[in-house]
């Protein structure tokens, strides 16, 4: 499968896995090309003709079937166009920001994993991430990735790398393209990284697991997390980054864990907080979703309120998920009222729970303007 072509809300995409550039069907061009796979019909030449100025890629004269995954419209009560997965929350490293305070190694059996993808798949989810924990060290990681990659899901994988040289997992996603791998990385020697993770190893096996993606062509973006413990290699990070040539981007807004723990917070340095974009809204939980490792439904990784088992309760419960991330976006505690609400920086789960672990106002708030960032 090269291209996925899939309904997103009330238009028609076609997408390649990795690529950014996609192109906006008719509905009369997507009932063709459905058309042409179900039938084995070569591509149609527009669409060949398409493809090779938008990709590079030469498709004429190909069976579409063996090009082009066609998603069908979904029956499902809802629709949504993105979900994020912890598979797990397990994690082989032990880092002392992680927003997850509790990592417990549990979830769901491999059966219902995939009927949970059968699921997103349903509600017409076509942007997907996985994420934990970590989780390539999930058992059943590849064979519910295999199986959402199948289905025709933009895949993106959030690791620590640590497992990402394993050639098995190389050969995976050379087989079954990802949209992007994104690799987090916490500092440029072993003495900083083992530390900040609180794992001996950490460097090594995330640098060889960058260098093994590189190698294989795998579309990989590395996030630089900045904390104190590192930002005295950030020029060195990114060094190490640019000498592979990779994308990067950096993140700086440690937050406490979503159950409101401010412990993280000590390790944020003052001047690197994102406060760089107004909050203008969010389409959390109305055209995506987060997906916990025991199949419940959220609005996002951060508003948990009120989760929705999607296991007992199927798509049909997420009628209910608009409404409860309405309620958790009403302004509360500390900021009713607030004269700036029309120039926040902070979604309102976020601020809830900076609020809740007593944060000082200046990692959170414009009210905090001593901090520089």
């Amino acid at each position: 499968m090269q291209v996925i072509v899939s309904p997103q809300e009330d238009i028609y995409v076609a997408v390649r896995p990795g690529v950014q550039a996609g192109m906006q069907l008719p509905r009369a061009h997507y009932e063709e090309l459905a058309a042409a796979a179900t039938h084995g019909h070569p591509v149609p030449t527009w669409f060949a003709d398409a493809a090779q100025q938008a990709w590079q890629i030469d498709v004429a004269g190909r069976p579409t079937g063996s090009v082009v995954t066609v998603r069908r419209p979904s029956t499902a009560p809802v629709t949504y166009s993105r979900a994020s997965w912890e598979i797990n929350k397990g994690c082989n490293f032990a880092c002392e920001h992680c927003y997850l305070e509790q990592r417990p190694f549990a979830g769901l059996p491999l059966d219902e994993k995939l009927t949970l993808i059968d699921m997103l798949q349903d509600v017409g989810v076509l942007w997907f991430q996985i994420t934990g924990g970590e989780p390539l060290i999930d058992p059943d990681f590849p064979p519910a990735y295999e199986y959402a990659h199948d289905a025709g899901m933009m895949l993106e994988i959030l690791t620590n790398g640590s497992r990402l040289a394993r050639p098995d997992h190389v050969a995976m996603f050379t087989a079954r393209r990802p949209h992007k791998i994104t690799v987090s990385m916490y500092g440029a020697s072993p003495d900083t990284a083992d530390a900040l993770t609180q794992t001996r190893g950490a460097f090594r096996t995330m640098y060889r697991g960058l260098q093994a993606a590189a190698a294989a062509g795998l579309p990989v973006e590395v996030t630089i997390i900045i904390t104190r413990h590192n930002v005295a290699e950030l020029d060195d990070m990114r060094a190490l980054i640019d000498e592979i040539d990779l994308p990067r981007r950096e993140y700086g807004s440690i937050s406490p864990t979503y159950t409101g723990n401010g412990s993280t917070l000590d390790t944020q340095v003052p001047g690197y907080l994102d406060k760089s974009a107004i909050f203008a809204g969010c389409p959390a939980g109305h055209t995506s979703f987060h997906v916990d490792p025991h199949g419940f439904a959220t609005m996002c990784k951060v508003g948990r309120d009120h989760p929705i088992s999607l296991i007992t309760e199927g798509p049909e419960g997420l009628r209910r998920l608009p409404g409860i991330a309405d309620t958790q976006m009403l302004r509360t505690g500390g900021c009713s009222g607030c004269t700036l609400s029309s120039t926040c920086r902070v979604c309102r789960p976020m601020a809830r729970v900076y609020q809740e672990a007593k944060a000082p106002l200046e990692h959170y708030c414009q009210h905090g303007e001593r901090n520089p960032a």
